[in-house]
């Protein structure tokens, strides 16, 4: 790499203030030309813009989840190579690349030993994703996360009784490359980037329909997702799927890579071959 972009959301999780004078101070280390922007706030979307279309050798993004899926999604298979460094709080692109590395590590590494790769991903309701992707009731606690990260409370205790009163109110209704139908309460899209059920070269997304039907089973399946045990759950059934269709009653909440979000009450999946060029390093 001859030149690199750097783009720095100081208030986000791990970057803090000193962020973006660590990043300079790697970048001479390593003798790579480049520039370090700290957006204010309301401007990291036309930082990260700029940054893709100056056309560097790489963009290194020193932010959240949110911010690193943006700019992936922004720079597509034909801009820079997108390298998300670990400054958020869940990290969950930045892990699927650089493992349990602190950003100025994976930064290190990137400037010495990253090469571009072509990256997989998924669409669903038009936006991208390179992880994964829950759909139903169960991510409207991201949304009590989101508050008890910024501290509010009782918000928080708010959304997550709101989240509890509405599991198993709004089960949703999907298709996969043209199957019949079926109803569940969640459903989780994982791409080959991360899923242990799929090839990495595997072209199509592994679905798994989470369908508990009482407390008792969504605790039940909260122990086997930490103990890796999901798949062989009772109350999940995976699927391998390329295109898709998911309807409700109303808007569908969702995370795609640890982004909450609302969709529209009906939405297309759909697996992108080439999704973005990705900073990667050697096995």
């Amino acid at each position: 790499m001859r030149r690199v972009e750097i783009v720095a959301n100081i208030a986000s999780g791990s970057v803090g203030p000193n962020g973006p004078a660590t990043a300079e101070r790697i970048l001479a280390e390593y003798g790579i030309a480049g520039t370090v922007h700290a957006p204010a706030d309301g401007e990291l979307e036309a930082c990260l813009r700029q940054a893709i279309d100056s056309n560097p050798d790489a963009v290194f993004v020193l932010a959240g989840d949110g911010t690193a899926r943006a700019a992936a999604e922004m720079a597509g298979p034909d801009g820079p190579p997108i390298a998300p460094l670990p400054g958020g709080t869940m990290n969950m692109l930045p892990r699927a690349f650089y493992g349990e590395r602190s950003w100025p590590e994976a930064m290190a590494a990137c400037l010495t030993d990253g090469t571009p790769r072509m990256v997989s991903g998924g669409e669903v309701g038009g936006r991208l994703f390179f992880v994964a992707a829950i759909l139903g009731s169960p991510a409207l606690w991201a949304d009590a996360r989101e508050a008890a990260r910024a501290g509010k409370l009782r918000l928080m205790a708010l959304r997550a009784h709101r989240a509890y009163r509405q599991m198993f109110s709004g089960r949703l209704r999907f298709s996969l490359d043209g199957r019949p139908a079926q109803k569940t309460e969640a459903l989780s899209l994982m791409c080959p980037l991360v899923s242990s059920g799929l090839d990495e070269n595997e072209r199509a997304l592994e679905a798994a329909a989470l369908d508990p039907s009482n407390a008792v089973e969504i605790f039940r399946l909260g122990v086997t997702a930490i103990t890796g045990d999901w798949r062989n759950d009772p109350s999940v059934s995976v699927e391998r799927c390329r295109l898709g269709k998911v309807w409700a009653n109303g808007r569908i909440p969702a995370i795609l890579d640890g982004e909450p979000m609302r969709l529209e009450p009906e939405v297309h999946i759909r697996f992108r071959p080439k999704a973005f060029r990705a900073v990667v390093l050697p096995h």
